[in-house]
């Protein structure tokens, strides 16, 4: 794992954990390591007593505050003892405080800010060389964790799916509109019926009306777009296959999609699209290299537009 701290203050930051178990991990995994993984925090509390939700609520509302601590710390930050916190996290459902330490963390990550990013990129004696340098390796070393850390097989079933699937719905808004229209714009070059929904209203429209030979994508990072979210849940009970696109096994996204693919979006601005771009293309270069043959025939197609097209620039 890597942390990274502040001065009285827990920023998760540097691709917080990115570079071992999880970042673009297989989601049945993260079931095995986390019992009861569909449910929420906010679920776990509800199984507790209400003193005991009262006296665990300052994690649930910082858990940054709370993640690198030991269990004795914890205690004394509560005002209560290590043995009643043990019982505690058992009742939320782990098995052991290291288990309930590696969720934590996942939660911090979702619950991340632009302010808290910000804050935790900043030093005195630091030059704005020096930031733009630590900009640049924070997007290399979430790179190189995709890179670590993708599989390829998984990534060689969805393109499968994708050419079975009689409508690609791809869900997002906010600033994952990028990467779901650059998807949608990518997809239908290739000749795949994709439909981008980057709006509350049209998010819930292609929701509704999807069915069993669908396929969604998901894509939504930290706490998870609410639009999104929702359109993810609805396309799910109307049977169709969801996939996620999110950074955090704590993500709802990851949640109540089928699959998920984890990217690390770390970065000194709140979030950094590297990482999720490249995966997108790794995709896209599966998807046409799947049905070789009948990608040309398309890319043929357009490669007379795309040489002499009147939306080029000509001298």
């Amino acid at each position: 794992m890597c942390y990274v701290c502040c001065v009285g203050r827990i920023v998760v930051s540097v691709c917080t954990r990115v570079s071992s178990e999880l970042p673009f991990a297989v989601i049945s995994r993260a079931k095995k390591r986390i019992p009861e993984y569909g449910l929420s925090f906010a679920e776990r509390m509800g199984r507790l007593s209400k003193k005991r939700r009262e006296l665990i609520r300052p994690i649930q509302e910082h858990p940054r505050d709370y993640v690198l601590l030991p269990i004795r710390d914890v205690a004394r930050k509560l005002g209560t003892d290590p043995a009643t916190v043990l019982r505690i996290v058992r009742g939320l459902g782990f098995a052991s405080y290291r288990e309930f330490k590696v969720y934590l963390h996942e939660l911090s990550i979702a619950t991340a800010t632009s302010l808290e990013a910000m804050r935790g990129g900043m030093n005195g004696h630091s030059s704005l060389l020096s930031h733009g340098q630590k900009a640049l390796e924070l997007d290399l070393h979430n790179l190189h964790a995709l890179n670590n850390t993708i599989d390829m097989k998984r990534v060689a079933e969805l393109a499968r799916r994708l050419y079975r699937a009689r409508r690609i719905l791809i869900l997002g808004g906010d600033l994952a509109i990028s990467l779901v229209e650059f998807l949608s714009y990518r997809l239908t070059l290739l000749g795949f019926p994709a439909i981008a929904a980057t709006t509350p209203g049209h998010t819930a429209n292609v929701a509704r009306n999807c069915g069993r030979r669908d396929l969604v994508i998901a894509i939504s990072f930290r706490r998870g777009l609410r639009q999104t979210v929702e359109g993810l849940q609805q396309a799910h009970a109307n049977g169709a296959y969801c996939v996620g696109i999110t950074d955090t096994f704590v993500s709802p996204v990851a949640r109540f999609a089928d699959e998920c693919f984890l990217t690390p979006v770390e970065g000194h601005l709140s979030t950094s699209y590297t990482a999720p771009i490249s995966f997108l293309n790794v995709l896209l270069t599966v998807c046409a290299h799947q049905n070789r043959e009948r990608t040309v025939r398309i890319l043929k197609k357009a490669d007379k537009e795309q040489r002499y097209g009147f939306r080029w620039y000509s001298e």
